[in-house]
C-alpha cells in the first residue's frame, strides 16, 4: 500500500488517498492524539470519484464518533481496467430494466458473483495493510453495499466483528445459502420503496441470515432517500460491537 495524497479536513479528520497495488482507496482517521480507532470498511456500488461526496460524508460521520473509515474502488469501476464481460452484463441489465423485463437469476449471477469473487480478496488484502497503521486498532466493521460483498466478507473474514448491510442491490440465490452461515451481529438497512430493489427478496434475505443478533431498519422512500438519522443509528450499532 502506498499513500498518494493527504489533506486535513476542517473537522480535524485526516484524509489519505492510497493505492493497494493498482487499486485506489481512501482512508479517513481521527485527528492526532486520538486513541487507536476501530476501523469501518465502507462498501459502495463503485466509482470513487462519482461517489466521493457521499463517501466523505459517511466517513466524517464515522470519524466524529471515534472510528476510522476506509474504502476501496470496486473491480471494473472508476479508473480501474474494464472487463468486457462485466460491460456486456451491465448492458444486458440496462436493456432489461429499460424494457420493463424481469431480471432473471442468470443475469444476476453474471452481474454479482464475479464482483464478489474478485473484490472480497482485495478487501481482505486492504485489511492486512490498514490494521498495522498507527491510529488504527481494535475490531473491524463493514458498512454499506454491495450487500453480497458484505455477506461474503462476514462469512470468510474473522477480523470483521459486525456488519451494517445496505439492501438495494441484486442478490444471487447462492448468496442466500452463504447468508445462513453469517454469525456476526448485523444491522440491515432497507428502503421500502427502493425502485431498483425487490423488497420481498430483501426481506427473505434478512430472514435467511443465521446470526442470532440481527436488526432490520426499514424506512419509507426510494433508493437515495435514506434518512440522516440512520447514520447515527449505524454509529450506535458499531459502538456496541466494536468497542
Amino acid at each position: 500500500m502506498r499513500f498518494t495524497s493527504e489533506q486535513r479536513l476542517d473537522d480535524d479528520v485526516l484524509e489519505r488517498q492510497f493505492t493497494l497495488g493498482e487499486i485506489p482507496g481512501i482512508l479517513w482517521t481521527p485527528g492526532s492524539g486520538s486513541a487507536p480507532a476501530p476501523l469501518i470498511l465502507m462498501g459502495h456500488p463503485g466509482g470513487l470519484h462519482r461517489l466521493y461526496p457521499r463517501l466523505m460524508a459517511r466517513a466524517r460521520h464515522c470519524v466524529a464518533e471515534g472510528f476510522a473509515a476506509a474504502t476501496l474502488e470496486l473491480p471494473w469501476s472508476g479508473d480501474r481496467p474494464r472487463s468486457a464481460a462485466a460491460e456486456e452484463t451491465r448492458a444486458d441489465l440496462h436493456r432489461a430494466l429499460e424494457a420493463g423485463e424481469p431480471v432473471d437469476d442468470e443475469l444476476v449471477d453474471r452481474l454479482v458473483l464475479p464482483l464478489v469473487e474478485k473484490s472480497v480478496p482485495e478487501w481482505r488484502a486492504a485489511l492486512d495493510a490498514l490494521l498495522p497503521l498507527p491510529g488504527i486498532g481494535g475490531a473491524v466493521g463493514y458498512a454499506g453495499g454491495v450487500i453480497s460483498i458484505g455477506i461474503r466478507l462476514a462469512v470468510v473474514e474473522p477480523r470483521i466483528s459486525a456488519a451494517l448491510l445496505f439492501a438495494g442491490s441484486f442478490v444471487p440465490r447462492t448468496m442466500f445459502e452463504e447468508a445462513r452461515q453469517v454469525t456476526i451481529p448485523l444491522q440491515v438497512l432497507l428502503q421500502w420503496d427502493d425502485e431498483g430493489n425487490d423488497r420481498q427478496a430483501a426481506l427473505d434475505l434478512f430472514d435467511a441470515f443465521g446470526t442470532r443478533e440481527k436488526t432490520l431498519h426499514a424506512n419509507m422512500g426510494g433508493h437515495t432517500g435514506v434518512p440522516h438519522f440512520e447514520g447515527d443509528a449505524g454509529n450506535q450499532f458499531f459502538a456496541r460491537h466494536l468497542r
